[in-house]
C-alpha cells in the first residue's frame, strides 16, 4: 500500500509538472516532450523488472530484493524535488531502479503463497490488487490535490518520498508473517550479496539516464529484451518438454494481449492527466486550482474503482466457475481489450456532443472513461499476474513475472508516442484543434481496442488448448 502510495503519487504530477517546469519554453510542445519522458520513465520501470526478478531468483530472495528496492526508490524520491532537469531524471532513475527490485517481486511472493492448484489463487491475487489500490487512491489527494495546489508541485514529490520510508519500515516490521517465503537460500544469505546487488542498481540507474535522454535508443532496446526473452522461454521448453512448451507459447501470446491493453489504458497519467487539466470541467472548486493541482484528483479513479469492484470481480470468479460459466484467462483479456476501447469512445462522444459554451468536457465523461478502464483493467492485470506464476515452471517464476512486466513495459513507450500525439497540439479551451486531436487519437485507439479485443475471442479455445489445463 505504502508503496503504491509513493508511486502513483508521484505519477499523478509527473507529466504536467515536467511540462511546466522544465519545457515550458516550448509552448504548445510542452506537454508532448513531457510526454515521451513519461513514457520512457514508467516502460524503464517495468522493463527493469526483469532484472529485479532474476536478482530474486537468483541472487538475494525476495525479501531481501524488495527491501533494497525500496531503499533506493525512497532517494529517488527526494532527488525530484530539485528543481534542475538533470537531477530530476536522476531520482526519476533511481526510481526505476528501485522499483525494478521491487515490484515484480512482490507479485511473485503472493503466487508462492498458493500451493499449485489451489482455486483461492486468482481471488487472492484480487485481494492484494485492491489493498495496493487504497494507496493508489489516497495519494492524489495528498500530492496533487492537497499538497501540489498549496506549496506547489514539486512537494508531492517529497510526501511520496515519505511514503516509500514508511513503506520500508512496515516491511521489515511485518516480514514476519510470511515465513520462509522470500527468504534467501542457504548459502545465499550473505550481507555482501545485498551490497554488491545494491552497487549494480546504482550503476543500472545511471544507464537509465541516459536512456532517459535517448527515448530511441530505449524502445531499440525494449524490443531487443523481449525478442531474448521470447527465445529463452521457447528454449526452456523445448528443454522442458512439450506440454511446457505449448504454455509458454500461450502465455508470450498473451503477453501480446496485455501490451495492447496498457499502450491504451496507460493514456492515464499522460494524455488523460493532460485533457482532465486543459478540457475538463472542474470537478470542484475554481479554474486556477483545478489547473494548479486538483486535475490530480482523476489519478484516484482509477484505484476507488478497484476498491468498490475487486470485491465483486474477486467473488464472481469462483461463483461463475462453480456453475461452469467462469470466462477462460483469454476471454478475460479480451474483455479487457474491449472494454478499454469503450471508454475511450465515451471520451470521443463527449468531445463531439457535450462541450460547453467555453469548449469544456463534463468531467463525468472522463470519470465514466476511467471506469471502463478499470473494469477492464481487473479482468486483465489480476488475472495475469496469476496466470503467470501458473503457466510458469517454478524455477521461472521471477523471470516470467518480469517478462510479465517486460511487456507492459513496451506498452509504456508506446503509449507515451501515443501521448505525444494527442496532447503535442495547443493550451486550452480556445484552441480548438488541440481537442480534435485528442478526439481523433482516442478513436483510433477505439478501433485499436477493439480489434484486439475480438481477436482474442475468437483465438481463445486455441490459446486454452495450449495451456494445458491452466485456468
Amino acid at each position: 500500500m505504502w508503496e503504491r502510495f509513493a508511486f502513483y503519487g508521484m505519477r499523478a504530477i509527473l507529466a504536467v509538472y515536467v511540462a511546466t517546469t522544465f519545457f515550458g519554453h516550448l509552448g504548445d510542445q510542452a506537454n508532448a516532450e513531457a510526454s515521451l519522458v513519461y513514457g520512457g520513465y514508467t516502460a524503464l520501470v517495468y522493463a527493469t523488472g526483469i532484472a529485479g526478478g532474476y536478482v530474486a531468483d537468483r541472487v538475494l530472495g525476495y525479501q531481501r530484493s524488495i527491501l533494497l528496492g525500496a531503499i533506493i526508490m525512497a532517494a529517488g524520491l527526494f532527488v525530484l524535488t530539485i528543481e534542475d532537469l538533470n537531477w530530476f531524471l536522476i531520482g526519476l532513475a533511481l526510481v526505476v531502479a528501485g522499483n525494478g527490485l521491487f515490484k515484480p517481486n512482490i507479485s511473485a511472493m503472493i503466487g508462492k503463497l498458493y500451493a499449485p492448484g489451489d482455486v483461492r489463487r486468482d481471488s487472492g491475487f484480487t485481494i492484494f490488487y485492491m489493498g495496493i489500490n487504497l494507496g493508489a487512491f489516497i495519494a492524489p489527494f495528498i500530492t496533487s490535490a492537497w499538497i501540489g495546489t498549496q506549496y506547489g508541485l514539486k512537494w508531492g514529490f517529497f510526501a511520496a518520498g515519505i511514503g516509500m520510508i514508511l513503506s520500508t519500515l512496515w516491511l521489515e516490521w511485518a516480514k514476519g508473517s510470511l515465513g520462509s517465503v522470500g527468504r534467501p537460500e542457504p548459502g545465499k544469505d550473505s550481507w555482501t550479496r545485498f551490497f554488491v546487488v545494491g552497487l549494480a542498481a546504482l550503476g543500472l540507474a545511471a544507464v537509465c539516464y541516459f536512456l532517459l535522454s535517448a527515448s530511441t535508443v530505449l524502445g531499440f532496446i525494449l524490443v531487443g529484451i523481449m525478442a531474448g526473452l521470447c527465445v529463452y522461454f521457447v528454449v526452456s521448453g523445448v528443454r522442458l518438454g512439450k506440454v511446457q512448451l505449448q504454455r509458454y507459447i500461450a502465455m508470450l501470446l498473451l503477453f501480446l494481449a496485455n501490451a495492447c491493453f496498457w499502450a491504451l489504458f496507460e493514456q492515464a497519467g499522460s494524455s488523460l492527466n493532460f485533457f482532465a487539466r486543459e478540457f475538463s470541467t472542474p470537478m470542484y472548486g475554481d479554474s486556477a486550482s483545478w489547473q494548479a493541482g486538483g486535475f490530480g484528483v482523476f489519478q484516484s479513479a482509477n484505484p476507488l474503482y478497484i476498491l468498490l469492484f475487486a470485491p465483486v470481480f474477486a467473488a464472481i470468479w469462483p461463483r461463475l466457475e462453480k456453475l461452469g460459466m467462469n470466462p477462460s484467462i483469454p476471454r478475460k483479456f479480451a474483455l479487457g481489450l474491449i472494454q478499454v476501447a469503450l471508454g475511450f469512445f465515451v471520451l470521443v462522444w463527449a468531445i463531439n456532443n457535450m462541450q460547453n459554451p467555453a469548449g469544456l468536457v463534463p468531467w463525468i465523461f472522463l470519470a465514466i472513461c476511467y471506469l471502463l478502464h478499470t473494469t477492464g483493467e481487473l479482468c486483465i492485470s489480476p488475472i495475469g499476474l496469476s496466470m503467470v506464476t501458473k503457466l510458469a515452471d517454478d524455477k521461472d517464476v521471477g523471470l516470467a513475472m518480469g517478462g510479465w512486466f517486460l511487456s507492459i513495459a513496451m506498452a509504456q513507450y508506446v503509449a507515451g508516442i501515443i501521448a505525444a500525439i494527442a496532447s503535442g497540439g495547443g493550451h486550452g479551451p480556445a484552441e480548438g484543434a488541440a481537442i480534435a486531436q485528442y478526439s481523433d487519437t482516442y478513436m483510433q485507439l477505439f478501433w485499436l481496442g477493439l480489434v484486439f479485443g475480438i481477436v482474442y475471442l475468437v483465438a481463445a479455445p486455441l490459446i486454452n488448448k495450449l495451456m494445458h489445463g491452466v485456468k
